[in-house]
């Protein structure tokens, strides 16, 4: 899931992506209120997270213009914590408020709340693919009844690999998508991320469900035994 974070403060901005990076977020940083808002309206995000002191255009201006425009989940993180700052922030359309400093599991706490709230209701959001389930939620995977222990970054890439069964996915979308970062040819990544995928969801077990398409990338899917 990707999340904007719009903050011009160059080591809390580095913080913020440092944190949600490592909890298994896609993050954008933008640095200014204009562009910041041209990013959240032209972006799929799952969350934004808005300082209100910003260069060109303040926090308040870019809440109430993207408003006007789409519904995605909006936390105000900010050291303006004036109680009428507050008001103003949730009358403007804002889902939560937050005050720095703060402590981060704190705001993770609220960023987890926020994205599901954000997400399209479904009586079932598990994926399951042959004897595999993955619970986005729970941020839990089992295979044949058996807990899989996975990294923040394993779990975000088999999600990936599992929304997307079927679909050939480049070397490029995956970095993008998971890592978000430009892909280099000189970096590995991608491979070392899906060999160690693939030794604890595929390696024990006799169907293979994690395939290499040469030259292209890779496709999650069952195959029939040949």
């Amino acid at each position: 899931m990707k999340i904007l974070v719009i903050e011009d403060e160059p080591r809390a901005a580095e913080y913020l992506r440092q944190g949600l990076t490592e909890s298994g977020y896609a993050v954008e940083v933008a640095h200014n209120g204009t562009d910041g808002l041209h990013v959240a309206i032209n972006g799929d995000h799952a969350l934004v997270i808005l300082d209100i002191m910003l260069p060109g255009i303040d926090g308040f201006t870019v809440l109430s213009a993207l408003r006007t425009s789409k519904q995605v989940p909006v936390l105000m993180l900010t050291a303006r914590g004036q109680t009428d700052d507050k008001v103003r922030g949730f009358d403007l359309g804002a889902d939560d408020y937050l005050v720095k400093p703060f402590q981060f599991p704190e705001l993770l706490a609220r960023v987890r709340a926020l994205v599901k709230r954000g997400q399209p209701a479904t009586n079932d959001s598990v994926l399951r693919t042959a004897d595999l389930e993955i619970d986005p939620v729970r941020h839990r995977a089992t295979r044949a009844g058996q807990r899989i222990d996975l990294s923040a970054k394993e779990f975000a890439l088999l999600t990936l690999l599992a929304q997307k069964t079927g679909e050939v996915l480049s070397r490029t979308q995956i970095a993008s998508l998971v890592w978000d970062i430009h892909f280099d040819s000189d970096t590995n990544v991608v491979e070392v991320a899906i060999r160690r995928l693939r030794a604890k969801i595929d390696d024990p077990f006799d169907e293979k469900l994690i395939h290499t398409v040469r030259g292209v990338g890779y496709v999650f899917e069952r195959r029939k035994a040949s």
